[in-house]
């Protein structure tokens, strides 16, 4: 499965999160709502996710293996930075 399209939706410079992501997959399956937050030592992401009657929050789409969560972080955060660049260019 490759990653066609990153769109970077970025929020307020003053929120722990950074902005909203949509993944586009194939050119066939696009995620969207996933979250850029920014941690103590790092960004990362988080899925999309509903909250349930009890109060937890599920994940609704989520990678099952650790490497490809870790290859849409990496790639997601490459595009984040990239706009922020190409922002503090213009």
């Amino acid at each position: 499965m490759e990653i066609t399209d990153i769109r970077i939706k970025k929020v307020s410079a003053d929120s722990k999160m950074k902005a909203v992501v949509s993944v586009t997959f194939d050119n066939s399956f696009v995620v969207h709502d996933i979250k850029l937050i920014e941690g103590q030592d790092k960004l990362f992401t988080a899925m999309p996710s509903r909250r349930t009657p009890d109060g937890e929050y599920k994940d609704i789409a989520h990678p099952i293996h650790s490497e490809m969560r870790t290859s849409l972080e990496r790639a997601i955060i490459a595009k984040y930075e990239e706009d922020l660049k190409n922002s503090a260019a213009e």
